[in-house]
């Protein structure tokens, strides 16, 4: 056998130290794989500690990241950092000196992919991103290889935990958001600031990624049309379930007519489809085919091992490919680099979907009528109506309606319409509806 492929590790937080764990435990079997061992010869992390707590015999450990960068002998660098500013002067200075990448950054490929990816053709090395998205699920591999038969037309994730996690608990507890997010930070599922897993900023992140290997079109995280669930109500979670669907923080990408819908927002999935009952902090994602049809990955989106056992599997692909010659490599998108399409991501504005809405009006006689007239008026049809009688607030009555498909800025200006009817109290509570079937 050759002699070991030497990796470098920056970050030993929760998944560099899965990595180095699970390394060495199945260094064998990883050896008969890959054709060589893959051993880390070097560690570098802030704190000095924690990094020597985890390294044994012949690991270097190091608080400066540029050391390992610097090191003529190790062959892979494995950033786990996080961020976007650090980390990506980090993989810039590796890649500058022709070694491969391995990272788990979402962040920083959906902003700055392009600029990265680029840099690392110029130099004939190979940047590989499986824990990036989905934590130990295989789904990058997957779009790239796997499917790579298909003109795909759809994609759509439950690809944050924490946020799948929240909203779980408070479908099956009946409890407001509030309280269940403090719940998940107890936990340790959410971050102290959680912003970017309530906001749905994790989520966009990873479906920008996913949309470019699956359209073949540059990662552009600034068009991502983002809402998180911070809005969203037990109430309707419980309407929901009544109609049959069930309410998930969704990642879309799909390709229409006009170009590559690029979105992350609340949606209720009917709760006969798989996706839908996927619970607590697991991840999940359909992909349609036009061949496959729809295919369905599912498991553990984050942790120390599930995130580790996807860093690794590109270590070994990095080293079975590093002597191949880089024309023969799998292209990092998924498309040959010069082939990428310039198909624009949409508005959301110029996006379809079908939605719920639930409105608040004055019980008498004429109310609804006046709604659907107006909703037709938007060229918007009707396809459920449930009327909630509502013991606390008198003569005050709930509509639940749900529509067919019409474009977002047509339900934008029949929303802003009943808002001014004087039988209706308050805002329309607006969700869109993917039905994840065509």
């Amino acid at each position: 056998m050759m002699k070991p492929i030497k990796v470098g590790i920056l970050g030993v937080g929760t998944v560099g130290g899965g990595t180095y764990t699970v390394l060495k435990r199945n260094q064998e079997e990883i050896a008969r794989r890959a054709g060589r061992g893959v051993v880390v010869t070097m560690i570098a992390d802030r704190d000095l500690d924690r990094a020597r707590s985890i390294a044994e015999g012949g690991v270097t450990v190091t608080d400066n990241a540029h050391d390992v960068i610097n090191d003529a002998d190790i062959d892979i660098i494995v950033e786990l950092i996080g961020g976007t500013t650090v980390a990506k002067d980090l993989i810039l200075a590796a890649i500058a000196q022709g070694k491969h990448v391995v990272t788990a950054n979402k962040a920083l490929l959906a902003n700055y992919g392009t600029e990265i990816f680029a840099a690392a053709r110029e130099k004939g090395v190979i940047v590989a991103f499986e824990a990036a998205v989905a934590g130990g699920i295989p789904i990058i591999k997957a779009l790239r290889e796997s499917l790579t038969a298909n003109r795909i037309e759809w994609i759509a994730g439950i690809i944050n935990g924490t946020a799948n996690f929240i909203l779980s608990e408070m479908r099956e507890k009946s409890l407001p958001f509030a309280p269940v997010l403090e719940q998940a930070q107890k936990l340790g599922y959410a971050e102290a600031d959680p912003t970017y897993d309530i906001e749905g900023v994790d989520a966009a992140h990873k479906i920008t990624i996913m949309s470019a290997i699956a359209f073949g079109i540059p990662v552009q995280f600034d068009k991502a049309y983002i809402e998180g669930i911070t809005q969203l109500t037990q109430e309707d979670i419980n309407y929901a379930e009544e109609l049959g669907y069930r309410i998930k923080l969704l990642g879309i990408t799909r390709r229409a007519e006009q170009g590559i819908e690029l979105r992350v927002h609340p949606a209720l999935i009917p709760a006969r489809r798989l996706i839908a009952n996927v619970e607590g902090v697991m991840n999940a994602v359909v992909v349609k085919g036009d061949a496959v049809g729809a295919t369905l990955y599912y498991g553990a989106g984050a942790g120390s091992e599930p995130t580790a056992s996807s860093v690794i599997a590109d270590l070994v692909d990095v080293t079975r490919m590093q002597t191949a010659d880089p024309m023969h490599r799998v292209p990092t998108l998924s498309f040959q680099p010069d082939l990428l399409s310039d198909t624009p991501v949409l508005s959301i504005e110029a996006v379809e979907t079908a939605s719920y809405l639930r409105l608040q009006v004055v019980d008498k006689p004429g109310v609804l009528a006046e709604i659907t007239r107006l909703l037709a008026d938007c060229s918007i049809s009707i396809s459920a109506v449930i009327q909630k009688e509502n013991a606390d607030e008198g003569d005050l009555v709930h509509i639940i309606m749900l529509t067919h498909k019409t474009l977002e800025k047509n339900i934008n200006t029949a929303i802003q319409k009943i808002e001014a009817l004087p039988v209706v109290t308050g805002q329309v509570t607006r969700i869109r509806i993917e039905e994840l079937n065509d």
